[in-house]
């Protein structure tokens, strides 16, 4: 015998408890089951264990999708003030870092009680360590007519059933935390389409030649603009060198539009010109210029840069060479490091298939998708999170 609930959320992960807190204060007997030991394990981990819990600037251009106008209606009607209204009443104790970026000042698992305690006010059932087996829909005919009918989830040890179901299960990255392809595997049973999954903001690995020359700077930080041909995103912010490539701020940000085969292009000296420095010293000779890069990058960096391009002379021109070089750095990476270090996976259930005010799907009515399991993916600073804060408030609403 099915256990019965107005709506059943597989997932209890951002977007999920977000949707669920909606949907019990408006009444709804709510259901949450979620795989793992605990709720939110990826809001824990996020943000060093601070969880950069939304973003001030959150605006569309912030996400990426193959409909990039499908994000506007929700962040509309869920905005990073709402977010904060909530902390606020919770009186957790958050700063901003910096571009906007909110963190909370003790622990991400301040966000974590939070959401528990809204879902408790609201009188929501979440249910632990439960794997779900298999989903399917009852369809109802009454004097020929084809209705609405119940979905069945059928756990291991239990079977529940709801005339609404929310898939808020999230994507493929960190699989140590539970990751897995259920809600895309889902949504083909159902008969949606799906933009290929990957990984995106995730480090990028060198080729064999250029990991010779490079990783045993593993650790060391400087600031780039880096970008691609193929599209106008610019990243001004730190990269580092690690064992096997690239990772930091401004690496994690252009992979996720790195198609996988062109060059990276990277500024290694934002707003210096090194050859005007240089024309303004006593002396203008290649220790002068290695003095020069010395102040522009770390020491380690510098005296590489000049082992792997040397100086091939004082002239004018020898000089805008080396200049240039600087300033448009192109390595080509071999690949990713995967789903294992990936923030996010972009890809996911086709927004074409959504409702972009209910995230209902529009060939099987009272089913759901919501947050990182749908294709909008965030940049990198807390904008991950806003989409699932407001792509659950959106489906919790229509409830």
């Amino acid at each position: 015998m099915d256990q019965k609930y107005d709506v059943i959320i597989l997932g209890a992960g951002a977007a999920g408890l977000m949707c669920a807190l909606e949907a019990g204060k408006r009444g709804r007997r709510v259901l949450v089951l979620e795989r793992a030991d605990r709720i939110g394990k990826k809001i824990l981990i996020s943000g060093g264990g601070r969880c950069n819990f939304t973003n001030l600037h959150t605006s569309p251009e912030n996400f990426f999708s193959a409909n990039r106008h499908f994000a506007k209606s929700a962040l509309a009607r869920y905005t990073p003030a709402d977010f904060v209204r909530l902390v606020a009443k919770h009186r957790i104790p958050y700063h901003e870092k910096k571009l906007g970026q909110l963190f909370c000042d003790r622990a991400a698992s301040d966000i974590t009680a939070m959401l528990e305690q809204e879902c408790r006010d609201a009188g929501v059932e979440i249910r632990c360590n439960t794997r779900v087996a298999e989903v399917h829909k009852n369809e109802v005919r009454k004097n020929g007519i084809h209705e609405n009918g119940q979905f069945t989830v059928q756990a291991e040890d239990a079977s529940f059933g709801a005339p609404r179901l929310v898939v808020a299960t999230g994507g493929l990255s960190i699989a140590k935390i539970g990751a897995t392809s259920f809600g895309y595997d889902l949504a083909r049973q159902f008969g949606l389409k799906i933009e290929p999954p990957r990984a995106a903001l995730v480090p990028l690995v060198f080729s064999e030649r250029d990991c010779k020359r490079w990783c045993d700077l593993a650790g060391v930080s400087t600031e780039v603009i880096a970008s691609t041909r193929s599209t106008k995103q610019t990243f001004r912010e730190n990269m580092l060198f690690t064992h096997r490539g690239m990772s930091g701020p401004a690496i994690l940000q252009i992979s996720s539009y790195w198609e996988g085969k062109e060059p990276l292009h990277l500024d290694l000296a934002p707003d210096r010109d090194l050859t005007a420095d240089l024309r303004t010293r006593e002396r203008r000779d290649p220790s002068s210029w290695k003095l020069l890069l010395r102040e522009v990058l770390p020491r380690r960096l510098a005296d590489r840069w000049l082992e792997t391009y040397p100086l091939t002379g004082i002239s004018d021109r020898a000089l805008a060479d080396a200049e240039r070089q600087l300033h448009a750095w192109e390595v080509k990476p071999e690949g990713s490091e995967g789903y294992g270090k990936a923030e996010v996976t972009a890809g996911g259930v086709d927004t074409d298939e959504l409702s972009a005010k209910t995230m209902e799907s529009k060939k099987v009515p009272g089913l759901f998708f919501i947050g990182e399991v749908v294709d909008v993916t965030g940049q990198l600073g807390g904008f991950n999170f806003q989409w699932a804060w407001a792509s659950g408030f959106c489906a919790g609403q229509a409830m």
